[in-house]
């Protein structure tokens, strides 16, 4: 049985059958019955349960009723969460999305959006446990966050979208650009009846890193923050063991960078490990992933950045390109990006 003050924050129901008791204004008590979710906005205040009975007497008060389907509701203070599934038009399959959105926010604008690209890592990371840490703490801003899990089809939707790689790879990176832009963002506006967050921005890990660069440098104003985490920024357009390949000349994130223009108020996270890889192309003694890295943070500098207040670096010396590295590098991003204080 679930009952609850209506606080103006988030307000959650176990919606698997469960009784609520609903006051009423003439002192009863009524009784409902309910196995759905509808997250509905009344007089600016956002609750997820089944419309009290006290609330559907006063209908014109509703601005926004949505049904959602049954959360997975688990153990995690501070936070909720919950699954939901996408049809793509763009992409021709159904997407999964996991969302973690904070609880008790008295003001939705306050919140910031999160995507975060290969969602189907998260359980791994940790992520969960992550987020509720910051937020019971106090650390981090209010933060929705929605993680994307990758298809089938991973190495053809993640890449850079203009072009593809010398193998053909990311030949389907556009129809993600087109899905989170024209129907991830619209979804979780309606769903969520959120018509503008205080910021947006988007990450990922490895490839999905890639990704998520590429989409936020091509569309600033849409996700004017980025998190690259161990970034696949080596994607070139000649084999590297081509007689021809040069770094300068077909590194394709690279060249993204070189022909595009400044936007003022982006900001850049990239993470590396010492041990992403064993690869040093050119010898130096570096190897190639944090070469790949730093090169990109040159080229965003010889741009414009500041590479004091707009890019952070974050390399790690036991550092892997694995999702346990990424999982100890997240509460660096989070605070990087929606700390309540100052991050120098």
């Amino acid at each position: 049985m679930a009952k609850s003050e209506f606080d103006g924050g988030w307000w959650m129901f176990d919606g698997r059958n469960s009784m609520a008791e609903w006051p009423m204004a003439d002192g009863r008590v009524e009784h409902s019955m309910f196995s759905t979710m509808i997250l509905y906005k009344t007089n600016c205040k956002f609750a997820i349960g089944r419309s009290p009975p006290a609330i559907e007497h006063r209908a014109s008060t509703i601005e926004n009723v949505l049904h959602l389907t049954p959360m997975q509701l688990l153990n995690v203070p501070g936070i909720i969460i919950e699954s939901q599934t996408i049809s793509s038009v763009y992409l021709e399959r159904e997407v999964k999305i996991d969302f973690f959105l904070p609880a008790n926010v008295p003001d939705p604008s306050l919140m910031h959006l999160l995507i975060l690209n290969d969602g189907q890592n998260m359980e791994e990371m940790r992520f969960a446990e992550i987020v509720s840490e910051l937020t019971v703490e106090g650390e981090i801003r209010p933060l929705l966050c929605a993680a994307v899990h990758a298809g089938e089809d991973r190495k053809m939707e993640y890449g850079i979208a203009s072009t593809p790689d010398y193998l053909g790879r990311g030949a389907k990176a556009g129809a993600y650009t087109s899905f989170v832009l024209e129907e991830l963002l619209p979804f979780i506006h309606s769903t969520y009846a959120v018509r503008t967050f205080a910021g947006k921005a988007i990450a990922g890990f490895s490839l999905g890193g890639l990704m998520a660069l590429d989409l936020a440098w091509n569309h600033p104003a849409t996700f004017p923050t980025v998190g690259v985490f161990s970034g696949s920024l080596w994607w070139r357009s000649v084999d590297q063991d081509d007689e021809s390949y040069n770094d300068d000349q077909h590194r394709l994130m690279h060249q993204e960078i070189r022909k595009g223009k400044f936007h003022a108020g982006m900001r850049f996270f990239f993470q590396s490990g010492n041990m992403d890889e064993t690869n040093d192309r050119n010898n130096n003694g570096i190897i190639d992933s944090i070469d790949d890295t730093l090169d990109l943070m040159k080229e965003l500098c010889e741009k414009g950045y500041d590479g004091e207040k707009d890019l952070r670096y974050f390399e790690m010396p036991e550092g892997r390109h694995d999702i346990a590295t990424w999982g100890k590098a997240m509460p660096e991003f989070l605070k990087w990006g929606w700390s309540r204080v100052s991050v120098e």
